[in-house]
C-alpha cells in the first residue's frame, strides 16, 4: 500500500496536538488550524524539511513556513538561489512557486510551545515516507534543525551515528545527499546561532551540486 505524504486536515493520530488544534480553532475559527501538506514542485529535486508549523504561521495561513519570521528567512533564501518566482508576500495566495523544490515538516500540527514530543515526530512519520517514497527526482534533502534530521535519517532507515546532525554538514545516502542547517528560527538567528550567511551557504552547496 503505498503511503500517503500529506495527513487529512483533521488528522487526529496525536491526542495531544489535535486538541490543541481545536484550542485553536474556537479561538480563531477563520484559521486554517488542520494538519499542514507539503508545498512545492511535484517533480522536485529538492527536499527542506522543518520542525512544524508555528501556530501563526503555517497553523493560521495553511502553508509550510508562511507568515512567520522563519519563513521570511527561507523564502528569501529560496528567490535569492533560484529555488522559487519570489512572490512571498506571507500568505497562500501569494502566487508564490517553488521550482525543483518541496517544503514539509517532520511533524504536520502545530504542537504547543513549538515542542512536538518523541511519540508524535514517530506517528507523524509516516507521513515523511510517504513524501520521500513519491517524490522521485530528488537529490537533496535540506533538514533544518535536529529534529527534522534525524527524523528524516529513521524515515531513510539511515542510524543515526552514521550521519550525526551539525550545521553545514553533508552525508551521503545512496543516491540522496543530506544537508544540515540550524533552524531558520527567530530565535536562532536573534542569538546569533545562524547567520543569513550562514544559511544562504547551505542552499548555495545544494544548488552547485545539484543536477
Amino acid at each position: 500500500m503505498t503511503q500517503s505524504a500529506n495527513p487529512p486536515k483533521d488528522c487526529r493520530l496525536c491526542p495531544r496536538l489535535a486538541t490543541y488544534r481545536d484550542d485553536n480553532t474556537h479561538q480563531h475559527p477563520d484559521w486554517f488550524n488542520g494538519a499542514v501538506p507539503c508545498f512545492g514542485d511535484e517533480m522536485a529535486k529538492v527536499l527542506i524539511v522543518g520542525l512544524a508549523p508555528g501556530v501563526t504561521g503555517a497553523n493560521r495561513t495553511g502553508r509550510p513556513f508562511t507568515g512567520d519570521w522563519a519563513g521570511d528567512l527561507l523564502y528569501a533564501t529560496l528567490a535569492k538561489f533560484g529555488f522559487s518566482n519570489d512572490l512571498y508576500d506571507k500568505h497562500a495566495n501569494d502566487g508564490l512557486k517553488l521550482i525543483d523544490c518541496m517544503i514539509t515538516n517532520a511533524v504536520r500540527c502545530v504542537p504547543p510551545q513549538n515542542k512536538p514530543i518523541g511519540e508524535e515526530i514517530k506517528v507523524c512519520r509516516q507521513f515523511l515516507q510517504g513524501r520521500l517514497a513519491s517524490s522521485k527526482n530528488l537529490q537533496a534533502i535540506v533538514c533544518l534543525g535536529r529534529i527534522a534530521h534525524e527524523s528524516v535519517l529513521r524515515a531513510l532507515d539511515v542510524r543515526l551515528k552514521d550521519a550525526p546532525f551539525g550545521h553545514a554538514a553533508q552525508h551521503q545516502i545512496g543516491t540522496l545527499t543530506l544537508y544540515d542547517s540550524y533552524h531558520c528560527s527567530r530565535y536562532n538567528t536573534n542569538t546569533g546561532r545562524l547567520t543569513v550567511e550562514m544559511f544562504e551557504a547551505v542552499f548555495a552547496a545544494v544548488r552547485k551540486d545539484l543536477k
